[in-house]
Formats: structure tokens, C-alpha cells, sequence
């Protein structure tokens, strides 16, 4: 039990990751009801998007220098795509049965697999990601990586944009009244079509955000990435409250500390050393999926409508 302070960090780190990718699920399901099953890949696109400007760069160019420019280019490519989904695969579907748009996400998905796998042909496999030099840093008995120190600024730092956005800025009050009533909304003059195209941009900027946040803790991307991160940022959405964007990040956080404690001390427990490991760390997100649609499917915070944005 030595461990625990650091395995805290860790999943705390860990969820903080999630939290940023699950926002823009709850976002999106927030106004206009809609599971994006291809959020996972936007932000697969975002971590790409970020290797592209690395590779662009003049030879010796230093990392503090390329950061700012690679998350520039990571938001700015899943924006796009995340944008043109919406205007050009969801949006003409809006009417249809539900079924519809979560066909078309899952296609989408597959299709910008095979783009990425396409432009980068050793996709396949991981694509070394630069990475910030210096470190680890050490606190105390917890040891904190160099590449997680940019996901301890920027989780914050974007939480707190988003809830002054949403909360002081006149969109972000146009999302909330979106999020409530569409229709209402729309009868008080607001574009309900540029409010939805905000939200999924907003929400892929930060998968994009956590796009470069993973390739700096793992020093790989692969084109396949966002399917299993993809999943896991959807139950922390279904955790915390889908609809809710502090539900998202608190759910995130919660799954990260469960990940990361049940694959660190389940093994301990009699009888189950078997289950231990990070081969099991999936398997125990999905658990807690499943657990908290059994006993509380509206999430911890609640899918409350007046959040929704």
C-alpha cells in the first residue's frame, strides 16, 4: 500500500484524459441526443494532426517551441472533420429514426481508420510521438513523467474555459437553451444549426487536446487508438451523467482511479490473483459500465437538461 499515493496520481492522470475526450459525447448527446460513436476517431485524427506539424517542422526545431504549434494543428484537423461530420453525415439525419446516425458513426469511424492507416502507412503498428525532454519529476514517493505534466496543465485549464464559456459567454448560454428546448430556442432567434456545429467543434478540440495529452504519455499514436480510449471516455460520460460536462470530467476522474486501483491491488485480494494486471484494465472499465447502468444509469451527477451543454 506504499504504492497508493502514486497509483492515485496515475489514475487521476489517467482520468483526466478520459474526462477531456468524454466531453465531447456529452456534449453532443447533451443537444441534440446523439451517441457519436466516431468521437474516438476525431481524436485519433487530432493526435495525427499533431505528428503532421512535428513532421513539417525545420530539422532542431526545440519541443517548446512545436508543443503550441502541434496542439494548434491537432485542434484545428479534428475540428474539421468533427465539423464537416456533422454538417455533411449527421445533420441531414436529424429527422430520421435513432438507429440512422449511429450506423453512420460507426461507418464514419472506420472510414477515417482507413484514411489515417492510408496516409500514414505505419499506422498500423504506433508512430513514434515526440516527446517534452527533461524529467521525471519526483514528489515525495510519486513520480511524475515529463510527458504528464502538459495533461496536468491543460485538464484544468480546459475545464475552466468551458465552464466560462458555457456559463458567461452568449453561445454558451445559446447551448444551454438549445440543450433544454430546441424548438423554444429556435422561436427566440437562436441558429440551433451553428449552436449544434459549436458543440461538436468544441468537443473536438478537446480530443484534440487529449489526443496530444496521450501521445506525450505514451511516445507512440496509432490509427487505432481512439477505439478502446473511445469507449472508455464514453462510460466516464455514462458515469458521471451523459448531458452533464462536469459529470463528464468527474466521471472521467472516477473511472481513471478505478482502472488504475483495481489493476494495481485486485490481485492482492484472495482468490483473484488471476484478475490483476493491465491486461484487465478494460475489462474493469467495462465492469463499472455495466454496474452503474444496473444501479444508477442516470450517472453520479445525474443527466440533468439545464447542463446539458
Amino acid at each position: 500500500m506504499h504504492e497508493l499515493p502514486q497509483q492515485l496520481v496515475n489514475g487521476l492522470l489517467l482520468g483526466s484524459m478520459y474526462g477531456l475526450v468524454a466531453i465531447g459525447y456529452t456534449m453532443v448527446y447533451g443537444i441534440v441526443q446523439l451517441i457519436n460513436f466516431a468521437h474516438g476517431e476525431i481524436f485519433m485524427t487530432g493526435g495525427f494532426g499533431a505528428l503532421t506539424v512535428w513532421l513539417m517542422l525545420p530539422g532542431g526545431t526545440t519541443m517548446w517551441v512545436a508543443l503550441p504549434l502541434m496542439l494548434i494543428g491537432a485542434v484545428i484537423v479534428a475540428t474539421l472533420i468533427a465539423v464537416g461530420a456533422e454538417r455533411f453525415a449527421y445533420r441531414p439525419l436529424r429527422s430520421a429514426p435513432r438507429l440512422a446516425p449511429l450506423i453512420t458513426a460507426i461507418g464514419l469511424s472506420i472510414v477515417l481508420q482507413q484514411a489515417v492507416w492510408a496516409w500514414y502507412p505505419d499506422a498500423k503498428s504506433s508512430v513514434k510521438f515526440p516527446e517534452i525532454p527533461g524529467g521525471p519529476f519526483h514528489l515525495g514517493s510519486i513520480t511524475i513523467q515529463t510527458g504528464d505534466v502538459f495533461l496536468l496543465l491543460a485538464a484544468p485549464i480546459s475545464m475552466a474555459f468551458l465552464g466560462f464559456f458555457v456559463k458567461k459567454t452568449r453561445t454558451g448560454r445559446g447551448m444551454q437553451a438549445t440543450a433544454q428546448d430546441p424548438d423554444t430556442a429556435k422561436l427566440m432567434g437562436i441558429n440551433t444549426d451553428r449552436i449544434i456545429t459549436v458543440a461538436f467543434a468544441l468537443g473536438a478540440a478537446f480530443a484534440a487536446v487529449g489526443a496530444v495529452a496521450y501521445g506525450l504519455k505514451y511516445g507512440e499514436v496509432q490509427y487505432r487508438m481512439g477505439f478502446i480510449l473511445g469507449l472508455k471516455a464514453f462510460t466516464a460520460a455514462v458515469l458521471g451523467g451523459i448531458g452533464n460536462i462536469y459529470g463528464a470530467m468527474i466521471g472521467g476522474l472516477v473511472l481513471g482511479l478505478a482502472e488504475t486501483l483495481t489493476t494495481a491491488y485486485i490481485a492482492d485480494v484472495p482468490g483473484m490473483s488471476q484478475l490483476g494486471g493491465q491486461s484487465w484494465g478494460n475489462t474493469w472499465a467495462f465492469v463499472l459500465l455495466i454496474l452503474v447502468l444496473l444501479f444508477r444509469p442516470q450517472g453520479l451527477l445525474g443527466e440533468r437538461v439545464a447542463d446539458r451543454a
